[in-house]
């Protein structure tokens, strides 16, 4: 071990032995300690352990992540948690300073802290932790949840149809999982990997359709029309806890339908009181926990109007949040978490369970730092070998960078940029829209591109690109649109992504603007001319929901720009200009 690596080893002991680093008074941190094994150690708790970790979208490896720094919050979520970023977060929880920390969960210093701490997440460490915190704890009484997007996301994932991630789940040892990118593949291929999956693949929220049943297409249960097990009951220790799956309720509408044709998705709320109801009344567990892939603000409104419910573990928006945060509804209250993305937090829920109810718990949003902790052996191999097929592939360079590259974030990052940059020139295009995906790692300067950095931005089943002429009304109908699926003041009508990114124009948006009134003033950045609303235009994009769309893979598209620029240096990022968001904590 270096000087400075030894260095920042006993400072993060020093970090995570810290008493207590959170004012919230059921989060608690680990204790010092001195031996490797032992980084994770959590003051005892408790009789009965839930690990979560979601969103993780196929990162095997170590990877790079930069927190964002635009995450608005409007309305009733108007500086709260986590729309909170950068040093307001850092405010918001004690933790400013504190470099290990201010590295994890914000952007603050991001480039710099990189260099020194590496990268986080890794199944293999991953496996270490996980291992280390169900041992301490007793298997017997741990249970370990995957809350979805985990078979997408990384080439791998891509040219094995998600098995790559089955059997690392596998290896893991999760228990229960919910779904959603995992619905981007065919049905036949998500049911043959579901058969694979030694956990439970739990949905309360997905139907298969009428017809569909009619003509004989498989449902978990025919009279309800339940595409899936909604729930399972299993035993910790001396208590019984109760899980139930929320599947992403907008998959068809987000992702394409013409690859599930027979099931159809909503967030059912009415139909999760009842399901709550029905536990409750027959099953009398000691915990009702759900499992889902909402995302935060949708979880927070669930959270409001089911009662019964004692905790929701959810994921979709990517959020690292250190906190179980206290949602009341008619009944009490429900605790709302997230485990952020990548593979870069676990969360850690313990509770205590007494007389058939929950007497008090502790969470804890671990950090996993992957320079600190030792690879699974097993883990390990397996990675390997899953990519050694593909690895001449994988590590070719395309391109380098003095620019952090990173993607999350309400509006355009610099990934998204190029993927924009290179849609225009290649395809020889006045504007170009790219999806505002959530997924995709970092590349910090001075990396190399290599196309498995490229596939973390773009491997996915329907990578097609387009260039056709669109009128000007219809772009900023599109604009509007997308705005409204992220900012409407109800989460149950959030049903996208973040904002749509855009090269060759910029723009005005008023968030809090009505629905039709957010986009103005759209001007055509290389000419200086204002969009015509009758005007046609031509315009490149890529993933198209409805109908597949005719051109190569967008991964394609940008490899051929990459290769002809050959350095990305003094990127220009088209970010709209924002009103109406002066002292909001979501946004530097």
């Amino acid at each position: 071990m270096s000087k400075l690596s030894r260095r920042e080893f006993v400072y993060m002991m020093a970090v995570l032995g810290a008493a207590p680093v959170f004012a919230n008074s059921h989060t608690r941190m680990v204790e010092t300690s001195k031996k490797l094994e032992d980084y994770y150690k959590l003051k005892p708790f408790g009789n009965a352990r839930f690990l979560h970790m979601t969103d993780s979208h196929a990162q095997l490896l170590p990877v790079y992540f930069r927190e964002p720094s635009v995450n608005l919050g409007l309305f009733g979520n108007l500086g709260k948690t986590p729309h909170i970023v950068g040093e307001k977060f850092l405010e918001h929880y004690g933790i400013k300073g504190n470099k290990r920390l201010e590295y994890a969960y914000s952007c603050v210093n991001f480039e710099e802290h990189a260099k020194v701490m590496g990268r986080t997440g890794g199944f293999s460490q991953i496996k270490t932790v996980v291992d280390f915190l169900r041992d301490s704890f007793g298997k017997d009484k741990t249970l370990f949840l995957d809350g979805g997007d985990t078979w997408q996301g990384s080439a791998t994932s891509l040219w094995t149809r998600g098995k790559d991630m089955v059997g690392a789940l596998n290896l893991l040892g999760v228990d229960v999982c919910v779904g959603h990118w995992e619905f981007t593949y065919k049905a036949e291929e998500i049911l043959e990997n579901i058969k694979e999956l030694n956990a439970e693949f739990l949905a309360q929220n997905i139907f298969v359709k009428e017809d569909s049943l009619m003509n004989g297409v498989e449902a978990y249960d025919e009279d309800s029309g339940l595409a899936f097990k909604p729930y399972t009951i299993k035993k910790m220790g001396n208590a019984r806890v109760a899980i139930i799956g929320q599947a992403f309720p907008y998959t068809t509408i987000a992702n394409p339908q013409r690859f599930i044709p027979d099931w159809s998705f909503g967030i059912y709320d009415d139909t999760m009181q009842d399901l709550v109801n029905t536990i409750r009344e027959e099953e009398k567990p000691d915990a009702v926990i759900v499992l889902s892939h909402n995302g935060f603000d949708t979880d927070k409104k669930m959270a409001e109007i089911v009662t019964g419910i004692d905790f929701i573990m959810g994921g979709h928006t990517h959020d690292g949040v250190p906190e179980a945060v206290p949602v009341k509804n008619a009944d009490g209250v429900t605790y709302v978490c997230n485990a952020g993305s990548n593979g870069k937090f676990l969360n850690v829920l313990d509770l205590d369970i007494q007389n058939g109810k929950i007497k008090d718990f502790k969470f804890t949003l671990l950090p996993i730092f992957s320079d600190l902790v030792p690879e699974d052996k097993q883990m390990k191999k397996y990675i390997e070998d899953v990519r050694l097929p593909f690895i001449k592939e994988l590590t070719r360079p395309i391109a380098t960078t003095e620019e952090t590259l990173f993607r999350r974030g309400n509006f355009n990052g610099s990934w998204d940029q190029i993927i924009c940059d290179a849609l225009l020139e290649v395809k020889e295009a006045q504007i170009s829209l790219s999806p505002g995906f959530r997924w995709g790692t970092s590349v910090i300067a001075g990396q190399t591109i290599t196309f498995d950095d490229l596939m973390t931005q773009t491997a996915m089943t329907y990578p097609e690109t387009y260039a056709r002429d669109i009128k000007g009304s219809d772009i900023k109908d599109i604009l509007e649109d997308v705005a409204d699926n992220l900012f409407n003041e109800d989460p149950f009508y959030q049903q996208g992504g973040d904002m749509v990114r855009t090269g060759g124009i910029s723009y005005k948006i008023d968030p809090k603007a009505k629905i039709g009134s957010r986009i103005s003033e759209i001007v055509l950045t290389k000419t200086g001319e204002k969009l015509d609303a009758n005007k046609s235009y031509k315009v490149a994009g890529w993933s198209t929901v409805g109908a597949q769309s005719e051109g190569e893979p967008v991964w394609e598209t940008v490899e051929t720009y990459l290769k002809n620029v050959k350095h990305i240096s003094n990127l220009k990022v088209d970010t709209p200009d924002i009103v109406g968001v002066k002292g909001n904590p979501g946004i530097i």
